[in-house]
């Protein structure tokens, strides 16, 4: 008897993919917890950082990979260029890592204004120079016009960790402060404002910037640092959920301490966006020992992207994998990872 065995997709509750599955949400998580981890299971993947990280021969490495299908490719702040490096060195730096190197990948839709290829390739080489790192090797695809949308770009790095550094998002303990370097949701505002013409009376601009000197200043400190993180899709909401369920803790967060500008916040009021939600690309959360938390502090706010740092927030052993905020009229509401999309595209 003949018998045609195959592995069975897992059930899902959607048949197709959606924009929202890319959205670092609810969705993004199923997805990547249904299809992906469940077949490439390994010990390395199952940490669920940033990027994996690895010994040989007694050196520890970090390695990341991303793509940046951001639209439109050039917005207040940045384009897709610089975006495509400032992510990659950020997704080591949050992984404890000194980056070093970068490949890059580009899809080309055919008809792409060669003036516009050429702006994003001057961008990413100032990003990889600002950050100190090199890109050493590529691919380039042109796809058929009306097949893609204009340019997508790959990348991915590998970074050095230092002896003694261990950051991973399961470390993170009751007692520990979360420290937050700035202003959020720019990025996505900025995205959104130039796709759909949105005007302020001050220019709202991303937040775009590479994190590994800030996080170099840090870590040359002290090494007690338990995880990082750079909340980009989904935001510091998102994070912060997938923080306490990976260390199984409860996180309490503090309103009145997260700044967000006028601008912003008229934005999201307009668009009936939360703030929360939004994607950053030159943030990020650091989790410390409260006794290192105050010259974490100082030496973040002598730094050119933490002048405006502030603890946001710590975590304890009540409520367990939830995220609380503390209102400004003194109350709690519970911050869950969003199910759908607010804003797609923006990176």
């Amino acid at each position: 008897m003949d018998f045609n065995l195959s592995c069975p997709i897992p059930k899902s509750e959607y048949d197709k993919v959606l924009l929202a599955h890319g959205g670092g949400g609810t969705l993004s998580h199923q997805l990547l917890q249904k299809i992906f981890f469940s077949q490439f299971k390994n010990d390395l993947l199952d940490v669920h950082h940033d990027g994996a990280m690895f010994e040989i021969n007694g050196n520890k490495f970090a390695f990341t990979t991303d793509s940046y299908v951001v639209t439109p490719i050039f917005f207040p702040g940045g384009n897709i260029g610089e975006l495509a490096v400032n992510g990659t060195v950020n997704d080591l730096a949050v992984c404890g890592a000194k980056p070093l190197f970068i490949s890059a990948g580009f899809i080309i839709e055919e008809g792409f204004e060669i003036e516009e290829l050429w702006q994003v390739v001057l961008s990413m080489k100032a990003a990889a120079d600002k950050a100190g790192v090199k890109i050493i090797t590529g691919d380039t695809k042109v796809v058929d016009k009306g097949k893609g949308d204009k340019i997508f770009i790959n990348t991915s790095g590998i970074g050095v960790i230092e002896k003694g550094i261990n950051i991973a998002p399961n470390n993170c303990k009751p007692g520990d402060v979360i420290l937050l370097n700035g202003r959020i949701a720019d990025h996505g505002i900025a995205i959104m404002s130039a796709r759909e013409g949105l005007e302020f009376e001050t220019e709202v601009v991303s937040d775009s910037a590479p994190l590994n000197g800030l996080v170099e200043s840090i870590l040359s400190l002290t090494k007690n640092v338990h995880v990082m993180r750079d909340p980009t899709r989904g935001g510091i909401a998102s994070a912060l959920n997938e923080i306490a369920a990976s260390a199984n803790v409860g996180i309490e967060i503090y309103e009145d301490k997260i700044s967000i500008s006028e601008e912003v916040k008229g934005a999201c009021e307009i668009l009936g966006l939360d703030p929360l939600y939004i994607a950053n690309e030159g943030k990020i959360l650091i989790f410390v020992p409260e006794s290192e938390s105050d010259k974490i502090l100082h030496v973040m706010r002598t730094h050119e992207y933490g002048k405006e740092s502030q603890i946001i927030g710590r975590v304890t052993s009540e409520n367990p994998k939830i995220v609380l905020m503390k209102t400004l009229i003194g109350s709690k509401r519970v911050v869950d990872m969003i199910t759908g999309e607010q804003l797609p595209r923006i990176c």
